[in-house]
C-alpha cells in the first residue's frame, strides 16, 4: 500500500470505536475508553513485518567457514501471525535448514526473516514459501528447507471450531528437494525436535 494513502492512528481509533459500537458495547464506557489507542498500538506490533525487509536482514554473511558446507538448521522459532481472510492469530513454529555455499548468516537473521514474513496478514502456505525463496535468492545456498507448524485460530476458536488442530508445511529447494537424504536428515531433525518439545 502506497505511504500516502495509509490511514491516520485518529482514523484506525476511530474505525475501532465503530467496531466496538458494531458489538453492542459503548466505547466511551471506562472499560474501553483506551481500547482504540491500545488495539491501534498491538496491530502496529501485529504487522510490523511490512516495515521490515527481508532481503535486507541477510545481507550481512560470514565467509570465513573453514568450507563448512553440511547442514544448519534452526529449530523451533516460535512465531505469531495472523490470518488474512479472518484476521485470526496463527501461533506456531518454524524449522529453517540451509546448506551453505561459502558463507553462512547469523543464526538469529533466520529468526528475524521468520518474523518479517510473519507479521503482516498472511496465509501459512504463502509465508513458508516467501521464507525458503528469500534464503535461497539472498543467499545462493545449495539448498533450503522451510517446515512450518501452525494452530489457525480463524478454525480452531471460530467456524469449525477444531481445536488442537494444526496445519503443517513445507518449501524444500536445491539439495533438499534433489536428494531424498538430504530432505530425510532434514525431516528427522524437526521430528526428533517436535518430540522432546
Amino acid at each position: 500500500m502506497n505511504s500516502n494513502n495509509k490511514p491516520t492512528r485518529a482514523e484506525v481509533e476511530a474505525a475501532v470505536k465503530t467496531i466496538i459500537r458494531w458489538t453492542g458495547d459503548d466505547p466511551s464506557r471506562d472499560g474501553l475508553k483506551e481500547t482504540p489507542s491500545r488495539v491501534t498500538k498491538a496491530f502496529e506490533e501485529y504487522f510490523r513485518g511490512y516495515d521490515q525487509d527481508p532481503v535486507a536482514i541477510l545481507q550481512k554473511t560470514f565467509e570465513e567457514i573453514e568450507g563448512y558446507d553440511e547442514m544448519i538448521v534452526l529449530r523451533g522459532i516460535r512465531f505469531e501471525s495472523h490470518c488474512e481472510h479472518h484476521m485470526a492469530p496463527i501461533i506456531g513454529r518454524a524449522w529453517v535448514g540451509y546448506i551453505p555455499d561459502g558463507r553462512v548468516v547469523g543464526i538469529s537473521k533466520l529468526a528475524r526473516v521468520v518474523d518479517a514474513y510473519a507479521k503482516r496478514l498472511q496465509i501459512q502456505e504463502k509465508m513458508t514459501a516467501q521464507i525458503a525463496n528469500t534464503i535461497q535468492d539472498v543467499l545462493q545456498p545449495q539448498g533450503v528447507a522451510v517446515m512450518i507448524k501452525a494452530e489457525h485460530h480463524c478454525m480452531t476458536t471460530r467456524g469449525v471450531m477444531k481445536p488442537g488442530t494444526d496445519m503443517v508445511t513445507s518449501r524444500m529447494l536445491g539439495a533438499f528437494r534433489d536428494n531424498p537424504i538430504t530432505r530425510q536428515e532434514f525431516l528427522a531433525i524437526v521430528t526428533e525436535d517436535t518430540k522432546t518439545s
